[in-house]
């Protein structure tokens, strides 16, 4: 099959396509799909640059989601059947023609939601809803506080604030505050010239946030804290701005808040299984109904995918990035 294979780290131009990639089999328990999309998403940029280890496989591929066609099943497989169409979130593999994955582990595409766009839901959406919701505890009139808002994450954290009945503030870069007032941001507020803790506890009439969801971290954990409400919750799952900053423990004790570190990918598969499928018993109903649908900013053939890379490292897209594959 043909394949994105990382032989070696560094700057896009190390994505080799390769086209002599074994086919996978699938286990017992798997499925092999064949992928139709999938998507960049910022961890893939730091796989790349060496910075986050993928799982150790004969063919390093990198790719955290996808959504195809069953190609086969394994002998104990009963929830899935031959053609039937699907997507998940994977700890990698997903840059390829092909995957195998435990069938559990896969969701049904709703018939909303386009296999050439599905590529581009399951990371973003279960990452989102996985913080503010399973582990932030958002729900209908609360307030989330979400950084970079036109990100993959942050316009799936709109949709479900707002799928929810919830309200969400949002932080932006000025020339994509549109993209995240369109999808019902509630407040949309400017980095570059706003102090996002101070808008935070204007637009909560001095309370703060219920819940921040942190793609950031550096020196946001403290401002973070101070746009909080009592009892509120930090939720970090990125580091883009990741060195260390002082930090004065003392302001969680006062706000009796919590700060916690999630990451998806390194989670055991049965956490991911339940995860899944609790987000897909939950929100999927939801794309039918048109409450949900991946912000689509540009698409790239897989061959392209340098191209696509350098896009996201430049803070380029609003929304997300997708590779079309077969």
């Amino acid at each position: 099959m043909r394949a994105i294979v990382l032989e070696e780290k560094g700057g896009p131009e190390v994505l080799q396509v390769r086209d002599d990639i074994p086919d996978p089999t699938p286990g017992p328990e798997e499925v092999v799909v064949d992928i139709v999309s999938t998507s960049v998403n910022r961890a893939d940029l730091l796989q790349r640059m060496g910075l986050y280890p993928g799982p150790p496989s004969e063919h390093e591929i990198p790719g955290l989601e996808f959504a195809g066609r069953v190609a086969a099943v394994g002998d104990r497989v009963s929830d899935r059947v031959v053609g039937d169409a699907v997507m998940a979130i994977s700890n990698g593999g997903c840059y390829a023609e092909k995957i195998a994955i435990h069938s559990r582990q896969t969701m049904p595409v709703p018939a909303a939601l386009p296999l050439s766009d599905a590529g581009a839901f399951p990371e973003v959406y279960i990452t989102a809803w996985d913080a503010l919701v399973r582990q932030g505890g958002l729900t209908s009139g609360r307030w989330a506080l979400v950084h970079a808002g036109a990100s993959g994450v942050g316009t799936a954290s709109i949709q479900i604030a707002k799928a929810l009945g919830a309200r969400i503030a949002v932080t932006a870069s000025a020339s994509k505050h549109d993209v995240c007032r369109a999808l019902g941001a509630d407040a949309v507020i400017d980095y570059a010239s706003e102090d996002f803790a101070v808008r935070t506890l204007e637009l909560t009439d001095g309370e703060g946030a219920d819940v921040v969801l942190d793609v950031i971290g550096g020196e946001y954990l403290p401002r973070n804290v101070q746009a909080l409400r009592l009892g509120g919750r930090i939720i970090q799952v990125g580091v883009m701005d990741g060195g260390p900053v002082p930090f004065d423990v003392g302001s969680l004790l006062m706000k009796r808040a919590s700060v916690t570190g999630t990451t998806l990918r390194a989670r055991p598969l049965e956490e991911k299984i339940a995860v899944t499928r609790e987000f897909a018993a939950q929100m999927l109903p939801r794309v039918g109904e048109g409450g949900l649908a991946p912000v689509i900013d540009s698409r790239f053939p897989l061959a392209e995918v340098g191209a696509a890379h350098e896009r996201m490292g430049a803070n380029l897209n609003a929304g997300k990035i997708v590779l079309d594959v077969g």
